[in-house]
């Protein structure tokens, strides 16, 4: 009789490295940040997919794949616009710049640049699990009702004002859905789209 193959795991190194990370990320950016940072989809990413390396969850991988990528492309698209013409493109990198926080703490963002070749890797190694989808949706729309609970000025998540027009669209409700269902059409479902038909499904347990 054939021996089934046993799941794909996460390397222990690759664990380890990953709760190493956490335990300095965390606290340096609550402290220098404040907890309402951690509202960010970026920073949920980080530690989601962290936790899902931990726990070799193909699950918590794949969602953050589908919300991870085109975000942390388009972060570097906007830092590299501000260094090549000295302004954002979309804006939600000023901190790259702003001189009051440390350079070496600035520098920790450079995760973003690290987020999609992780994230790749890990449903390389787990497969795609077809369930991130939806299960990112739920988090979206967590963290966008959460960011309206964080100061206006700030404009966390674009949940006050849409990043390309400026603007509110109604009531917060109303709001959250539109930006919501922005992400859903724009940057959800054609991300898992691709990483559907590029990787294999999560093996059987």
């Amino acid at each position: 009789m054939s021996r089934e193959p046993s799941p794909a795991k996460i390397p222990t190194w690759a664990r380890w490295a990953a709760i190493v990370w956490l335990a300095v990320w965390i606290p340096v950016y609550w402290r220098e940040w404040g907890f309402a940072n951690f509202v960010h989809f970026c920073d949920i990413a980080v530690v989601l997919t962290c936790i899902g390396l931990i726990c070799n969850s193909a699950l918590l991988v794949s969602s953050q794949a589908v919300a991870s990528l085109l975000v942390d492309a388009t972060w570097m698209v906007d830092v590299g616009w501000k260094l090549l013409f000295g302004h954002e493109l979309l804006g939600g990198a000023e901190y790259l710049w702003d001189v009051q926080h440390p350079l070496w703490i600035r520098m920790l963002s450079l995760f973003h640049v690290a987020m999609p070749l992780v994230v790749l890797w890990g449903v390389y190694r787990l497969g795609y699990d077809r369930r991130g989808l939806p299960l990112q949706v739920g988090i979206a729309l967590a963290g966008f009702i959460a960011s309206r609970f964080t100061p206006p000025a700030e404009n966390i998540n674009y949940a006050f004002a849409d990043a390309f027009f400026h603007r509110a669209w109604g009531p917060a409700p109303t709001h959250i859905i539109v930006i919501l269902l922005f992400m859903i059409v724009v940057v959800y479902v054609p991300t898992h789209l691709v990483l559907k038909r590029i990787f294999r499904p999560v093996q059987p347990q």
